[in-house]
């Protein structure tokens, strides 16, 4: 879902966004997903906000070691993932594969949502109204990004 609602906040909503990311992907930390479409409940969630099927398709996949070097950011969804990440990346520097400019960053993607290091809450054990939370979520943190991204892009002009 939030690889959806950010390729369309930076393709539609935010046109100029657009030429500050090259590449956007999502993946987990576990692949007990993989090879898999989106849940049925986030493509209703994700056609209700008119982003559909023709703009966006994905199958999950698990992280791999070279995301940390293929992106300038690695956003996690909650802390436990978040943790995972980090020490990938810290095992990755410390044998040489990385250096630290080299390698993303990584943050929880809530921290761009206006209040702290928010989780995304995971609605996939709960109802339909959990998918709801979910995007208006990933909405919020995806503009907040989005936003940094333009105020920087600004500030070099």
């Amino acid at each position: 879902m939030a690889e959806g609602v950010f390729r369309h906040i930076t393709n539609h909503t935010r046109p100029n966004a657009h030429s500050m990311i090259s590449s956007i992907d999502s993946c987990g930390t576990g692949a007990y997903h993989a090879g898999e479409q989106p849940d049925p409940r986030t493509i209703s969630v994700l056609n209700a906000h008119k982003i559909t099927s023709s703009f966006y398709t994905h199958q999950a996949r698990k992280f791999r070691k070279s995301d940390l070097k293929e992106f300038d950011y690695v956003f996690a969804m909650d802390r436990d993932n978040e943790e995972h990440l980090l020490n990938a990346r810290k095992r990755m520097i410390k044998k040489g594969e990385l250096t630290e400019e080299e390698a993303a960053k990584v943050m929880l993607f809530g921290v761009w949502g206006g209040k702290g290091k928010e989780e995304v809450d995971d609605p996939y054990y709960g109802g339909a109204r959990g998918f709801d939370i979910a995007y208006e979520q990933v909405e919020r943190f995806s503009n907040g990004f989005v936003k940094m991204l333009e105020e920087r892009g600004s500030e070099k002009k």
